[in-house]
């Protein structure tokens, strides 16, 4: 069985806890995000360089080498989005099909060590540019292209869930 797209809109853990990681966005003020990114990205090389790590726990699942790729990807779009949203007065976010980027870039075949160091640097440009945001621009809007509408907070607390389930999924 291939995997399935994940085509939920995920924009609710903004106002509930996750049931299946148990991260509520509610609770992390925008200020924590950055440390947050850190420590997530911090248990990545050690995932990646397990036995088995290219391996899925079923055929529905990707492997930890597969979300670590897209961990590393996550990070690299957020920071792209919250970039835009503070260069540009209500943007719209450029669509992101996480899915087809995983087949495209054929993240089960790529090399764990280049991963887990990607995916480092990836969360410490992302955790810099979430740290360089002023208070006065946290309320600037952007938008996905579904009409979810994201304040830069909202947006840091939203994109601080994807590592945390993600790390979850893999630990669990």
């Amino acid at each position: 069985m291939p995997i399935v797209p994940d085509t939920k809109n995920w924009t609710w853990v903004l106002h509930e806890p996750c049931p299946e990681c148990g991260f509520d966005a509610a609770r992390v003020a925008f200020r924590e995000v950055p440390a947050l990114v850190r420590e997530n990205a911090a248990a990545w090389p050690a995932l990646l360089r397990a036995d088995g790590a290219r391996d899925r726990p079923d055929t529905s699942t990707w492997s930890a080498l597969e979300y670590g790729a897209h961990v590393r990807d996550v990070f690299r779009v957020f920071e792209g989005r919250l970039q835009l949203m503070l260069r540009e007065d209500g943007p719209s976010f450029p669509d992101w099909d996480q899915d087809a980027t995983a087949v495209a870039d054929d993240y089960a075949a790529q090399d764990p060590e280049t991963v887990a160091r990607d995916l480092l640097a990836a969360s410490e440009s992302v955790a810099r540019a979430f740290e360089g945001v002023a208070d006065d621009e946290l309320g600037r809007a952007g938008f996905r292209s579904d009409g979810s509408a994201f304040t830069v907070e909202s947006l840091a607390r939203y994109f601080a869930h994807d590592p945390v389930h993600h790390l979850h999924d893999v630990t669990a």
